[in-house]
This record gives C-alpha cells, sequence and structure tokens, in this order.
C-alpha cells in the first residue's frame, strides 16, 4: 500500500521530468519560452494558495511578484549577484510584505479584500514609479548582471541554462507547497475556505492561518519574482501591475483552481496560446483566450472530461478489439 501510494504521489514529478527533458532535446528553440512559463507557473501556483485553497478572491498579487522581482533586481545591482541569494531576498521581500500588507487586508473579506489587493498593487506601483534611483522609474531597472548558479553554470543566449533552472525550482516549490498544503495547517486553511464558522467553533484561528497562508504565498510570489527578474535581467513596473494579477487569475481559472497541477497546465496553455496566437495575430489573440474561460464557464469541467476519457475509452477498446481480430 505503501508503495503504491508513492507511486502515485511521483509520477506526476516523474512526468513533468520527461516533458521538460523533450522540451529540452526536441524543442531548442522555445526555450526561453518554456523557461517563462516554470517562473509564472511558480506564481499562478502562489495564487493558487490564496484563491484555490485559502478561498481569498485577489487580483493584487502582482504586488508580491514585483516585490520579489524589484529586491532580486537591486539586490543584483548593489550587493550580490550570486542568483541563490537572489531568490532568497526576493523570497523575504515577498513575504515581508504579504506580511505587513496581511495584517490590514484580512480584516476585510469579500469584494472590500478583492479592492484593496488592487489599491496595495497600484500604490506599490506608484511607489517604484516615483523612486527612480533604486527602481529605474517607468524605464525599469535593468542593466544588473546574474552571476553563475551554483558557481557552474552561466546563463546563456539559448536559454538552456534558464530552463533547467527555472524548471529545477519550479519542481521544487511544487513540492514545497504541495507538502504545505497536506500538512494540518495546509488542511486547516482548506476547512476555513469550506466553511469558516464551523473552523472557528471547533477553536482554529481563522485570521492567523489565513495571514500564514498568505505571508507563504508571498515567498513563492518572490520567488516567482526573482527568478523572472534573473532570466529577463530586466523589472519593469508591469510586474507590480493590474494586468499581470489579471493574467495569472486566468491562468489559474484555465487550469483549475485548488490543484497545483491544473495551475501548471493553466499556465502552459495559456503562454502557449499567447505566444501561438501572437505570431499569428498579435492584435486580436485575446479572443481566443476569451472563448476558451467562455467554454469553461458554460461547460463544466467535469462534463468535458468525461467526453474525453469516453472518446478516447472507446478508441482504446476499438484498437483493442481490431488487434484481437488480427490475432486470432
Amino acid at each position: 500500500m505503501r508503495k503504491d501510494s508513492v507511486l502515485q504521489r511521483g509520477w506526476p514529478y516523474a512526468a513533468m521530468i520527461v516533458l521538460a527533458a523533450v522540451v529540452y532535446f526536441f524543442f531548442p528553440d522555445h526555450l526561453p519560452l518554456a523557461a517563462r512559463i516554470a517562473a509564472m507557473a511558480i506564481f499562478v501556483m502562489s495564487l493558487d494558495l490564496v484563491v484555490g485553497y485559502g478561498g481569498l478572491a485577489t487580483l493584487g498579487h502582482s504586488a508580491l511578484f514585483g516585490a520579489g522581482a524589484y529586491a532580486a533586481g537591486i539586490a543584483a545591482t548593489h550587493l550580490t549577484q550570486n542568483p541563490l541569494a537572489g531568490l532568497a531576498i526576493g523570497a523575504a521581500a515577498g513575504a515581508l510584505l504579504a506580511a505587513l500588507s496581511g495584517l490590514f487586508l484580512l480584516r476585510h473579506e469579500g469584494l472590500t479584500f478583492l479592492m484593496l489587493t488592487i489599491a496595495v498593487s497600484q500604490l506599490l506601483q506608484n511607489a517604484a514609479s516615483k523612486l527612480r534611483t533604486w527602481t529605474g522609474g517607468d524605464d525599469g531597472l535593468s542593466g544588473f548582471t546574474i552571476g553563475k548558479i551554483l558557481g557552474i553554470a552561466r546563463f546563456d543566449l539559448q536559454g538552456r541554462v534558464a530552463f533547467l533552472y527555472c524548471a529545477v525550482l519550479m519542481l521544487l516549490c511544487l513540492w514545497a507547497m504541495r507538502r504545505l498544503m497536506g500538512s494540518p495547517f495546509g488542511l486547516a486553511c482548506v476547512g476555513i475556505h469550506q466553511n469558516r464558522i464551523r473552523m472557528a467553533a471547533m477553536g482554529t484561528a481563522i485570521r492567523g492561518n489565513l495571514l500564514k497562508l498568505y505571508v507563504w504565498s508571498g515567498v513563492f510570489a518572490g520567488i516567482a519574482g526573482a527568478l523572472s527578474a534573473q532570466v529577463n535581467q530586466i523589472v519593469g513596473l508591469d510586474t507590480l501591475g493590474f494586468s499581470l494579477s489579471a493574467e495569472a487569475l486566468v491562468m489559474l481559472v484555465l487550469g483549475g483552481a485548488g490543484s497545483l497541477y491544473g495551475a501548471i497546465a493553466g499556465t502552459a496553455i495559456f503562454m502557449t496560446v499567447h505566444h501561438v496566437a501572437a505570431q499569428i495575430n498579435p492584435y486580436h489573440w485575446l479572443f481566443i483566450i476569451g472563448g476558451m474561460l467562455v467554454f469553461l464557464v458554460l461547460v463544466p469541467r467535469e462534463a468535458w472530461m468525461a467526453a474525453l476519457r469516453k472518446r478516447f475509452g472507446a478508441r482504446h477498446s476499438s484498437i483493442a478489439q481490431a488487434a484481437a481480430g488480427e490475432a486470432t
């Protein structure tokens, strides 16, 4: 039984490693895109902690991402070019902002909480625009360089090192978040999402647990922001903007909230469609994403998943029957 459970937990990681190997060896021209997908997947998974597991609707999550990105960029400019140190600084910046803003934000619920998260991101974006000495203002923070990873590999123009770096970090963050949400603390947060009144009656500290969850989300969002800054070697005001939060929420909806694997899948789908559609028509690619969202809203996930299983199951059974007929 224990062996079966280990296999069930481990096969998604193995599948993603195989997929990463396929992308690395057979699609070398798309490695920079794949690296950005992996970095953004960490951000969307951090959003899933808040939205999917904690039940906190937010459209200002980019504030945590941008804090990590600017912290890593400023650290690379003035302190150290060590990429792992930059990740730690970005994670600390995201956690600190989440802790400070969460003390105020989590006093509110529903639409009020949603609007206040947008306000926080807009305030930070305006502050970054004014602090030109540190952030570069409207031109963005650039000109910094990133050192070798573990003193071995430096980012190359082909994106090979960046892809491996981002893919490994994505898997590590996925593992850490799954462990976090599978712990008693994570289960308590899920219970708060499902029924706050019952969890409060059981003695669960509602605001305290949600604040911890928000801080953990800030840690991973900060890592994603720092990773994005290191890979792109530029940090713009758009990292704090409303559009990034909205796009991340769309990615989460595409993959399914409350599932970290779904967050990765939604990110890959959105960014791949964006890349392909933008090459075909750079002005109307959002129609495709909008159509996908309308489909997901109007057609329940269980319905089209069951249809796919039925279709492919019938196809496999017909192939098996044909093979059996040929054998006889």
